[in-house]
Parts: structure tokens; sequence; C-alpha cells
């Protein structure tokens, strides 16, 4: 094997980029607010992916190129995702204008009851994403239409998020069909199935104590009054051609999901389908987008390219619909891109630089009895998740770290790759500028801090990770020469 040329520095002088990034990320926030996102974020990455580059080239004789080349791995690496970020901005705008959400919200307001909303939501959208193996197109599509029901009933707007994206990260979790399901299994060398088996020891836990408390805080939401929902649920239907022909369309991509056709495929002709439905039952919407008096074949080619692609705004003769069924298209998730390319400019000079490896040595030193070796992974892939800002990256580097630790200590792989999932997978929407925090905020229109503290499910995984190991539960251990 090659040595890699590349001195590691000390972890002190590693941490010295991450300090700068917390710091101003914090005044950031602070000053900016929600608007954080809009551009201040992204240079307060690339001035700590400065601070990285200045010190590892200083310091270390890290060439220039062998950090430039790290940079374009990681930007390479995530290319499909901003192309199905794109589609999804193209979805969820089509989606809307078609009448497939506000039909959903529709059905969804008379049919859930507001006391089991929240534990409803959660279950719902972890039916949807065992079915889909993908968080991001569950919170894009049905998790939309379920923040709109649950707006309706007067839930705030944190409890929703945090009920959708438990949901969906559970189902990300343990799905066969889920990307970071098959990374972590096969990063560390464990059958699929066998990895899935052992993480339920766990998750079933952490998704039971998450839906008790949807539970419980569903009953002391006060609700909307039914004259509330009952003006909105018409404001609905005099804006929007509500029909259950439009329910099609989600069968359709749950269907094209099942038979594991390609998620860039799969979102494109659901976007397609969503336009030809906004043609054929809400034609009068897009004439308004489109803002032409005339109403022929252009105003409508106009106004669908439109919605796929830039913001739109439907009036609907009430204040909070409207507000609803606002869309920003492909053009609104560009920040997010954006974003997501400045943090991988940042994860890529911290590797390059070994600087991630020098931060994650630390945590070796703490390394005495099982529970001790579970908590040095869930945290080294906690920081690594927010230091690369992607959830993929994190578990193949925590998953390379630890795979001969855990072997040299006669552990079998199943616990790194439960391990890895608990803290790597779940915790992702936490973080403000990882991946799938800019995502799901983004998606959903709330800060990642807003929903924070409701994502139970993804708060307790990690430490359910830990407790199960400090019992030794189903975790096999033997000695090795």
């Amino acid at each position: 094997m090659k040595k890699n040329p590349v001195q590691m520095p000390s972890p002190l002088l590693s941490l010295v980029p991450v300090l700068v990034l917390v710091v101003l990320l914090f005044f950031t926030i602070r000053i900016f607010g929600s608007d954080a996102l809009a551009g201040s974020s992204q240079i307060v990455l690339l001035i700590a992916t400065a601070v990285c580059v200045l010190i590892a080239m200083s310091y270390g004789g890290v060439s220039w190129k062998t950090i430039e080349s790290a940079i374009i791995r990681n930007i390479s690496g995530v290319t499909s995702a901003l192309i199905i970020l794109l589609l999804i901005g193209a979805l969820s705008g089509s989606w809307m204008i078609s009448g497939i959400i506000p039909t959903l919200i529709y059905y969804g307001v008379k049919i859930i009851h507001p006391d089991y909303f929240l534990v409803t939501t959660c279950i719902i959208c972890s039916i949807v994403s065992v079915i889909t193996g993908s968080s991001w197109t569950t919170v894009a599509t049905i998790g939309i239409a379920l923040f709109g029901i649950g707006r309706v009933q007067g839930f705030h707007d944190g409890w929703i998020a945090g009920a959708i994206i438990s949901g969906a990260y559970f189902g990300d979790k343990i799905s066969p069909l889920s990307d970071t399901t098959v990374l972590a299994s096969s990063i560390t060398d464990t059958p699929l199935f066998t990895h899935i088996r052992y993480m339920m020891i766990t998750t079933i836990p952490s998704i039971t104590i998450a839906l008790l408390i949807f539970l419980f805080a569903g009953f002391l939401n006060q609700g909307g009054s039914l004259e509330e929902i009952g003006t909105f649920t018409a404001a609905i239907s005099r804006s929007f051609h509500v029909s259950g022909w439009l329910l099609i369309v989600p069968l359709m991509m749950c269907l094209l999901i099942i038979r594991k056709t390609p998620p860039i495929i799969t979102l494109f002709l659901a976007v397609i389908a969503a336009g030809i439905c906004a043609i054929i039952f809400q034609p009068e919407l897009l004439y308004q987008i489109a803002g032409s008096a005339t109403h022929n074949a252009s105003a409508v080619f106009k106004g669908l390219i439109i919605t796929l692609s830039q913001s739109t705004q439907v009036e609907t003769g009430n204040t909070f619909l409207n507000e609803l069924v606002t869309t920003r298209g492909m053009a609104g998730m560009l920040n997010t891109i954006w974003l997501i390319i400045c943090a991988m400019c940042f994860g890529g000079a911290m590797t390059a630089a070994r600087m991630l490896e020098s931060i994650t040595t630390m945590f070796l030193r703490f390394i005495q009895r099982t529970v001790s070796l579970v908590a040095s992974t869930v945290f080294s892939t906690l920081f690594l998740n927010i230091c690369t800002a992607d959830q993929y990256l994190t578990i193949i580097l925590t998953g390379d770290m630890f795979k001969e630790i855990y072997k040299q200590r006669g552990y079998e792989s199943r616990l790194l790759s439960r391990t890895l999932e608990d803290s790597g997978t779940v915790t992702s929407p936490l973080i403000p500028w990882n991946t799938c925090g800019m995502t799901q905020a983004t998606v959903l229109g709330v800060s990642t801090l807003v929903y924070f503290p409701y994502c139970f499910f993804n708060l307790i995984s990690p430490l359910m990770s830990m407790i199960v190991a400090a019992t030794g539960y189903k975790i096999k251990h033997h000695e090795t020469n």
C-alpha cells in the first residue's frame, strides 16, 4: 500500500478551519436569519475553505493540485444529487399547479383527524419512504401535501416538518431500496438484509418513542376551527379542479420506484405527467401564471415552462392558501445547489489536508469497551456530517476509518454498519449546510433550526445506538489473535 505523502496535521491545527466555520456561521445565521442560505452561508464556507487551504499549503506541504483534485472529486460525487434537486424543484411546482398536491390536501383534511395528524403523518411518510427508498422524494411529494394539511389544522411548522422528516428518514434508513442502506452495508462488507435486520434493534425503539411523542402532541394541539377548515377547503375547490384522477400520477411514480426505475428517470416522468395534468385540469391557472389575456396554446406553454422553472403565485382569494400554493420551481433550488457546491469545496479541502483524519483520531483514544467504540463511531460520524456536509461521504469515510478497528477488536461488521446509519443517515437533515438539511428546508420552506427540535426519530437514533451498545444486547464479541 502506497504511503500517503501528505503529513497529517495535529488535531488542534485541524480544528482551526472548523472553528472558523462554526463562528462565522453563528454570526451569519444571527444576522441574516432565514436568509442565511441566500449567499452569506456560501461565502462563509468558502472563507473556511480558504483557511483550510492556507494551513495545508503553508504547514502541511499539500500542493494546490492535490486539494483541487479532492474538491473536484467531491463535487463530481454529488452531480446526480444536483440534477435530482433541479427535478424536485420542477416536481414541486408541477404537482402544485396541476392540482395533485391541492387534491391530496383537500381529501387529507377531510380524512385525517387533527388529534392523530402528527402520528399519522409520521406513519404515512415511513411507509412511502420504505417503498421509495428515498427521503428526498417522500418529502418533496407526500410531505408537501401533509405539510399543507398540518397548517390548515393549526399545527406549528416545526412539529409538522419534524413528523414528516422522522418518517421519511425511518424509511430511508431501513429500506433495501435506499442508497444509504446499500452503501453502509457494502462499505462494511455486511450482507444487506443482515444489516437491515440488525438495525431493527435500535430503529424500532427509536421510531416507537417518536410516534408516542407525536401521538401525545396531537392531543395537545388546539387545532383550527371547523369554520376555518371549511373556508380553506372551499378555497381549494374554487381555485383548483379537484379530481381523483390526479392521484394517478403519484401512483404511477410509486409503481416506477417499485420497479427500481432510476431516480432521475422517475422524477422526470413524474414531472412530465404532472405537466400534462396541468394542461388538462388547470388550463386557467396556466393562463394566469403566463399573464396572458389570450387563451391559446402559446399561453399554456408559457405558463407550464414558468411553473417548472420559476416562482409562481396563484390568487385564490384566501391569504393562507395563496402562501401554501406558491412554488419556486427549479430556480428555487439554486441557492441550495450553490451551498452544496461550496460545502463540497470545504469537505474536499479538509480531506486532502488530512485534517478530518487527524480530528477523528482524537476519538480513538477513548475506545476501551463496546459502548466507547460505538460512541466514538457516533461522534466521528456526526463530526464528519458537519464537516463534509454530505451523508454519503460521511458513511464512506467513517466506514473506512473504523472497519479495521472493529475487526481487530473482534466485533461483527454489522455493528459498524448499524452505527453508521444510526448516526450518519438520520442526522444529516439536522445540519443546516448538509445536503439533506438544505434540501428538506428548501422543499418544505422551513428553516432547519425550526424543525430540528421536533425530529425525534433523528435525535433519538444516535442515543439509542449507544444505549443498546451499553447493554451489550445482540452484540457478539470474540477475541482475535
